[in-house]
């Protein structure tokens, strides 16, 4: 088995709590089903999000939808001028025998902008 790590992005509609807590669902689901994955698989997830969300940390979500053994890790994405606002991003490491050209990176919503080379 190998470490990976997959990156992740959603842009949210608002800096409301329910508004994180749903794209993030939505990004953490879909990272898991692309990759086909269950809890068990994943080692840690760090999660970001950009100033202007303070409503929820991230990993509220993760934890609401069965990653209560998983650790789990929220900060703030540095504040650059003209950055893509209201987005919450992932990094998940995992244990897998795939190989890395293998993982699936899930970029949803306006946040597909921020990697338009590997954006699904």
């Amino acid at each position: 088995m190998a470490v990976r790590a997959i990156r992740g992005a959603v842009q949210v509609d608002a800096n409301e709590r329910e508004a994180i807590l749903e794209g993030t669902t939505e990004l953490v689901s879909e990272v898991m089903a692309r990759n086909s994955l269950v809890t068990d698989d994943v080692i840690s997830v760090v999660f970001t999000a950009t100033p202007d969300l303070t409503a929820e940390f991230p990993a509220l979500a993760a934890r609401k939808i069965g990653f209560q053994d998983v650790p789990l890790l929220c900060g703030t994405e540095i504040p650059v001028p003209h950055a893509l606002p209201r987005v919450v991003r992932l990094m998940m490491h995992i244990e897998t025998s795939k190989p890395r050209s293998a993982m699936q990176h899930v970029y949803l919503r306006g946040a597909a902008a921020l990697r338009l080379d590997i954006a699904q």
